[in-house]
């Protein structure tokens, strides 16, 4: 019976063997397949072996058979290639919302879609340590609760916190939970963003995935439809998200010619700009006014300037006047 079973997942044994174990650079012979077999407690006789061969690969495993001594064969493609892997490993490393423990998890399980040799490759460019990583956990089961409660036209509950000074989290409105309907969301800047129906306020708000705890659906019917469809959300990471919660504005930018790549990254590639002179062209753009917008055009001194409007020229300018004063004090 033993016997009986162990040829039944055969077949199985030796597609994981290929598939683990060997590439164009490391083939394996029948007779190091039988023996791999054995170890696993499964007999396999040559004939047996060609003909599981043959079955995998009209099933579609790219399987090359090796006809020069000593022969052997190997997977000479999978579904992901080692580059687009590396890809992947890259995007897990660099997104700030994914733990650095969730880090290693993910790389793990993606080092199981390559063979061993190449698995090696992917860990020696594994650069974990002291990223700035999230430390919420449950992250990965909050975003997948939002989009259950979203395909189910349902609202959520969660507490939200800040950190305080401490590096401690601390609970926003006194631990009371919000209870929001949540319609989009967005990774921008590395961060999960929730777009969701403030009911009490009558407004979309957002909040940072990462920053919610306790997230559970709330048998509610969605509210904020009518808001919801008017989003231009592409539009709105754009203003909100980069630049953080603030009225919202147009503002024409004078900016020097070799910094007008920085407003097509910030703002997009339809972004109106025309030439203002020979050194500057001008930039019309919609931002959230905030001292995080201020911040980013401080990085660049005087080479990205507010032409208009002249109210957020002066609030620009009294915020500097601001700054200044904190250093001088």
């Amino acid at each position: 019976m033993a016997r009986s079973s162990g040829q039944k997942i055969k077949i199985l044994h030796i597609a994981d063997i290929l598939l683990n174990e060997t590439d164009e650079d490391h083939p394996i012979t029948t007779k190091e397949l039988i023996e791999r077999l054995e170890g696993l407690g499964v007999t396999a006789e040559r004939k047996s072996i060609y003909d599981d061969i043959n079955q995998l690969t009209d099933y579609g495993m790219d399987i090359i058979s090796i006809k020069e001594k000593p022969g052997g064969y190997y997977v000479a493609s999978r579904d992901f290639e080692l580059a687009e892997l590396k890809l992947l490993v890259d995007a897990v490393q660099s997104a700030k919302f994914i733990t650095e423990s969730k880090t290693r998890s993910l790389i793990g399980k993606l080092e199981k879609l390559t063979n061993k040799y190449s698995a090696k490759k992917l860990q020696r460019e594994v650069v974990v340590t002291d990223r700035n990583k999230a430390v919420n956990e449950n992250i990965y089961y909050s975003v997948d609760m939002i989009h259950d409660a979203i395909n189910s036209n349902r609202q959520i509950s969660f507490q939200y916190f800040e950190w305080n000074t401490k590096k401690e989290q601390v609970l926003r409105k006194n631990g009371e939970p919000y209870v929001v309907s949540p319609w989009y969301l967005v990774w921008e800047d590395e961060n999960y963003y929730l777009m969701a129906y403030d009911e009490e306020a009558d407004v979309i708000k957002h909040y940072r995935v990462d920053k919610m705890l306790h997230l559970t659906m709330v048998e509610r019917i969605r509210m904020g439809r009518r808001l919801a469809e008017k989003i231009d959300v592409a539009a709105m990471s754009k203003e909100t998200f980069g630049m953080f919660a603030g009225e919202k504005a147009t503002v024409n930018l004078v900016v020097k010619n070799d910094l007008a790549r920085v407003c097509i990254d910030r703002f997009g590639v339809d972004v109106p700009m025309r030439y203002e002179d020979e050194e500057h062209v001008r930039v019309r753009c919609d931002v959230a006014v905030s001292p995080l917008f201020f911040a980013w055009l401080s990085g660049f001194g005087g080479d990205i300037k507010i032409a208009t409007p002249e109210d957020v020229k002066d609030r620009y300018i009294a915020w500097l006047k601001q700054t200044l004063d904190a250093y001088n004090d």
